[in-house]
């Protein structure tokens, strides 16, 4: 037995693995003097001799430099690595533990059932006996947890446990009975268990009992944990070595990348491949020996560099010897300019330090290209200038051919050398274009000097269809002729012409429609002539903006033409179109319209009664077609009261109380009318003018002697404002041949004139010599006219006459019916001595109904006066202000049939009121052939008389 345990202890000792390294002892943890050593060793001074900064530890650790995202990223690959490698080590360890468990189990029982003795002690009368003290020996040299022998109906002879001895067991041995030795797993009492099950053979081979040899797989990982420490150990010094290499790496990365961000790299190398590709400046970065170390792709451009310049000194590139030699002097310097080529440079020298390592940076700027950028500018910036004066000077007034010529004259010469401008026909008179025409008016032409070969301004030109003037106009937009002399379908205009054109070396066109509000007004030309470049598509654009802006003033100035046209017809159809004939005044008139608009100024020259005459000048507030509309109202207004034969004063008033009517009717949309009037009504018998004014200058009166006065008269409120207040008259005794001169504010005021200095300018216009009445209006408009008239003007001259006394009769009546005999008698005579007998008959009858009429129902005094002008008037007045009606009389009537008589035999006749009574009046036509002679041809004197007997008045 002792043979067999020596023999089992050498087989389990060849099978068994070898001693495993003992696990290394863990690092002790640094010491405070450590630490402070290893602080003192992260701030040593660096190689360079710069003194690393604290936080580069910290940089090195942060996730937001790019060196430290490295470190951080291979440290976490290196942790995973020999996390892994421990697993597997580990597993593999198991999986070695576990393969020994069965070579060690199945050697230990095959090597015991195999054992000599051991089928003598089988045999024996007490085999445990003999079986257990071998059995538990042999376990403890094999180092399994015990060795089983079990009879083939499994009774327990030897057992790791003596109580299990002699006990039946029930177990997998039908394999090993078989004579097969077989190792497995199962779930024993001790736990998962690996077991291996030998038969034991006869000298003969029969199986006579089984051994089994188990171990449980707590045991085999004893072994595996007992191997730990030396795995970990190897991992935790594998990791420290890893990490202390990626530490190294990354700490040289985050001086290489200055402690930048994954951001920060990614914008500083997109801003480097801009300055290398994008930059339209070159760039040079010179190292200490005067490598080129950088070129970007403008500085190859500019020198000329090959492609393989970087990393070769200067010298070798075959540069100017000037900028070289600038560039590695190590002197800065700031815009110098050399030449390079055909180039000339503008180059700037910085050194690079503290940025860099030492070196030089250069900046190369091509001159001449900026020169022809500078230049493009200085063209812009002229052209906006252009445009900005263009839009100062043109449309300065609303005058359709004065914008145009401003449109020339703004353009020449700093755009072109000639500039025409042709207008359609009725734009010129103010009205709408029509939509297709090719005949326009050449309106403006500037920059022709001499005998020129354009068109000149005047004259109507009809373009043909191949014309630059007529395809702009059709297309809607500019044509542009760069070389006229190559093209030749603009000469089918006038091929004589075109060739002068051409040899005035005019060479290039650009046609331009005046399009406004979308309606095409006319063409513009402009021309260059053989100082100046071909015109191009940049100068198209300028000129059809040029064009655009001054096409607006030019409709402007045709939509006020239309309305001036339309205001100064209608101001004009409602002033007087000549002065009535009367006896009393010589009179003339001028009427000026304003530069601006037409306004409302007007003047009237009404007889009236008795010889009489008003002279009427108003001024309405304003310009255009309501200054014109109030003032034909006004005016209009002024001639009915006239004829109502009101003095000056009530008729200003019941002007007032109108223009305060027209103003509250309309001020809604057009606001307070202002308005002010003169009337003066004289009395060519008695020489009295009688005059008022409401908020009009009052009127220049001229000696006979050629003094000039103004008198005084009441100026009464403005029309509109009187608010009911009575107006005031002035009455003067006018010499014969005196000249009275009305006139509005336009003449003696305007912008930058004192109304002071306007009067004077009047009294030295007036004075003078006598003149006639027109030659005073000429010799006043002359001198006294501003130079451009704001507002209208009107002027009205008067030179006054008095009535012959020889032909003025005058009664006294009594208010006796008998007085009326007496009268027509000598009325009668009177007019035979006038010789006019043709008429005495029917100024009898008129007569005798006016005084019939006075005495029975009027008041003394009763006066008769018969004034022998252009036609014979006879008035008739009494104490009192009762007046009579004309009406038509029924036949049962027995009168009302006297006026009736008297309105069939008199031209006129009416009613006028003194300041103590009233005045019957009537008017006869001298020449033969009157309405009274047709009458008395009708009726004769017995039916006449007869009806004056039986119906009196």
């Amino acid at each position: 037995m002792s043979n067999y345990l020596g023999d089992l202890r050498r087989r389990l000792l060849r099978s068994a693995p070898g001693p495993s390294a003992p696990p290394a002892p863990p690092r002790p943890p640094p010491s405070a003097h450590g630490r402070e050593h290893q602080g003192r060793q992260e701030r040593a001074p660096s190689p360079k001799g710069g003194v690393r900064r604290p936080q580069r530890l910290s940089s090195l650790l942060s996730a937001r430099s790019v060196a430290g995202e490295v470190f951080l990223l291979q440290l976490a690959v290196v942790v995973v690595l020999v996390a892994a490698a421990v697993l597997a080590l580990v597993v593999q360890a198991r999986s070695s533990a576990m393969l020994d468990a069965r070579h060690r189990t199945l050697a230990a029982a095959g090597t015991f059932a195999e054992s000599p003795g051991m089928v003598a002690a089988l045999h024996s009368a007490h085999p445990s006996a003999v079986l257990q003290p071998s059995a538990e020996a042999a376990r403890k040299i094999a180092g399994v947890d015990g060795l089983n022998v079990y009879t083939l109906d499994g009774v327990t002879l030897a057992h790791s446990d003596p109580r299990q001895i002699g006990k039946r067991v029930v177990g997998p041995f039908a394999t090993a009975a078989a004579g097969r030795s077989f190792t497995e797993t199962f779930a024993g009492s001790l736990g998962q268990s690996v077991v291996s099950v030998v038969p034991v053979k006869d000298a003969r081979g029969d199986v006579i009992a089984v051994v089994s040899s188990p171990v449980t797989v707590q045991n085999v990982q004893s072994m595996v944990n007992g191997q730990l420490p030396v795995v970990l150990g190897s991992a935790a010094g594998v990791l420290v070595l890893s990490a202390g290499g990626t530490a190294l790496v990354s700490r040289r990365l985050l001086r290489r990348t200055h402690g930048l961000g994954p951001a920060e790299m990614t914008r500083m190398y997109e801003h480097h491949d801009a300055v290398l590709h994008a930059v339209r400046e070159g760039v040079l970065i010179v190292g200490d020996g005067g490598r080129l170390l950088l070129a970007n792709d403008e500085a190859r451009r500019l020198l000329d560099l090959p492609g393989d310049a970087e990393g070769r000194p200067l010298a070798d590139l075959g540069l100017e010897e000037g900028i070289v030699a600038r560039i590695t002097a190590g002197r800065t310097a700031t815009d110098e300019v050399h030449m390079a080529a055909d180039r000339l440079l503008a180059v700037n020298i910085r050194p690079t330090a503290p940025y860099g390592s030492a070196g030089t940076v250069v900046t190369l700027r091509d001159t001449t290209e900026l020169r022809a950028l500078s230049g493009k500018a200085e063209v812009a910036r002229e052209r906006l200038n252009l445009l900005y004066d263009a839009g100062v000077r043109v449309g300065t007034t609303l005058d359709v051919e004065r914008t145009a010529q401003e449109l020339a004259e703004v353009a020449v010469p700093r755009f072109a050398a000639v500039v025409t401008v042709d207008l359609l026909e009725p734009v010129l008179r103010g009205e709408e274009p029509p939509e297709t025409t090719t005949e326009m008016r050449r309106t403006a032409a500037v920059g022709l000097r001499g005998d020129h070969p354009l068109y000149p301004v005047g004259r109507l030109i009809r373009f043909v269809p191949d014309s630059p003037m007529a395809m702009g106009l059709a297309r809607g937009h500019a044509i542009l002729e760069a070389d006229l002399r190559n093209t030749h379908h603009w000469r089918a205009q006038d091929p004589a012409n075109s060739e002068r054109i051409l040899a005035r070396g005019i060479h290039s066109l650009i046609a331009v429609p005046l399009r406004a509000r979308g309606v095409v007004l006319g063409m513009a030309g402009y021309w260059r002539g053989p100082d100046s470049p071909a015109f191009d598509q940049e100068d198209v654009s300028f000129a059809e903006e040029l064009t655009a802006r001054a096409a607006l003033s030019v409709d402007n100035a045709r939509r006020y033409t239309r309305e001036h046209t339309v205001a100064d017809t209608l101001q004009r159809s409602l002033l007087p179109r000549g002065v009535p004939e009367q006896s009393a005044v010589e009179v003339a008139h001028r009427y000026l319209s304003a530069k601006a608009g037409v306004g409302g100024d007007w003047f009237d020259v009404i007889p009236l009664p008795g010889a009489r005459v008003a002279l009427v000048v108003g001024d309405v507030v304003g310009h255009g077609l309501y200054a014109a509309a109030t003032m034909g109202r006004l005016r209009t207004a002024v001639y009915n009261f006239s004829t109502l034969d009101l003095p000056p004063d009530e008729l200003l008033s019941h002007l007032d109380e109108l223009v305060a009517h027209i103003d509250t009717d309309q001020q809604e949309w057009q606001g307070i009318t202002g308005a002010t009037c003169l009337c003066a009504v004289y009395d060519p018998v008695s020489g009295q003018v009688t005059a008022a004014t409401a908020g009009h200058p009052g009127p220049a009166l001229v000696h006979p002697d050629g003094t000039v006065t103004f008198p005084e008269v009441p100026v009464s409120p403005p029309l509109g404002l009187g608010e009911g207040l009575p107006m005031e008259s002035a009455e003067l005794t006018l010499p014969e041949g005196s000249l009275l001169a009305l006139f509005t504010d336009g003449l003696i005021e305007g912008r930058g004139r004192d109304p002071d200095a306007g009067l004077t300018a009047l009294r030295g216009a007036l004075s003078g010599p006598v003149r006639t009445p027109e030659e005073t209006c000429t010799a006043v408009i002359e001198a006294v006219l501003p130079t451009r008239p704001s507002d209208d003007i009107a002027l009205l001259v008067a030179r006054t006459r008095r009535l012959d006394p020889a032909r003025i009769a005058e009664w006294e009546v009594s208010p006796d019916p008998a007085e009326v005999s007496r009268v027509r008698n000598a009325c009668a005579r009177r007019l035979s001595e006038w010789g006019l007998d043709d008429i005495a008959f029917t100024t009898e009858l008129i007569l005798s109904e006016l005084i019939t009429n006075a005495i029975r129902y009027g008041t003394e005094p009763i006066r008769v006066r018969l004034l022998y002008d252009r036609g014979l008037i006879c008035e008739v007045s009494d104490g009192s202000s009762t007046s009579p009606h004309l009406r038509r009389a029924a036949d049962t009537d027995e009168g009302g049939r006297g006026l009736f008589l008297v309105a069939q035999f008199a031209q006129r006749w009416g009613t006028r009121y003194t300041a103590r009574g009233k005045i019957i009046w009537s008017e006869q036509a001298l020449h033969e052939g009157g309405p009274e002679a047709s009458l008395s041809a009708e009726l004769p004197e017995e039916a006449l008389l007869a009806e004056w007997d039986e119906e009196p008045l």
